[in-house]
């Protein structure tokens, strides 16, 4: 695994979410910064296997040359849709942004105690179809730059 993106998401992903101010506009798209922190757990829940997918959203013809974009340093680009979620941002499920935070972090707990210790861990994603726990990794870590780049937090 990459440890550098382990250790983004383990330790340097909730302090950046945490200095987002609450009421900051999205440079694109209309979730909240507590919708996205929720997004990123349900994702998160995706990832994980605890939420199943069983849609591919693309043709398998092309699953090879999307898995190829996945493990580039290329961003995800803005507006990007994931069939598996509303079109539109789920209204909020935690009571403020700490508790958000609070179900993120278990989230992430979680995933990494799911791939750390099952070395065939595999997930079906909607858009790179079957990937691996490093691919997995990286979609996790791409996502979460996607969506701080969307509140305005660059790495």
């Amino acid at each position: 695994m990459n440890e550098a993106q382990v250790n983004f998401l383990k330790k340097e992903l909730i302090p950046l979410l945490e200095k987002i101010p609450f009421d900051r506009n999205p440079l694109w798209g209309n979730m909240t910064v507590q919708q996205m922190i929720e997004h990123l757990s349900d994702v998160k829940r995706l990832a994980s296997g605890k939420r199943t997918n069983t849609i591919l959203a693309v043709p398998e013809e092309k699953i090879p040359a999307l898995q190829q974009f996945l493990m580039s340093d290329k961003p995800f680009p803005q507006g990007i849709i994931n069939p598996l979620f509303p079109k539109d941002p789920q209204p909020v499920r935690n009571a403020n942004i700490s508790e958000a935070l609070s179900e993120l972090q278990a989230e992430l707990n979680t995933y990494f105690s799911l791939i750390e210790s099952d070395q065939e861990f595999t997930i079906l994603h909607p858009y790179f179809g079957a990937l691996n726990k490093d691919m997995n990794l990286q979609a996790m870590y791409k996502h979460a730059l996607h969506h701080l780049k969307q509140f305005g937090v660059e790495i």
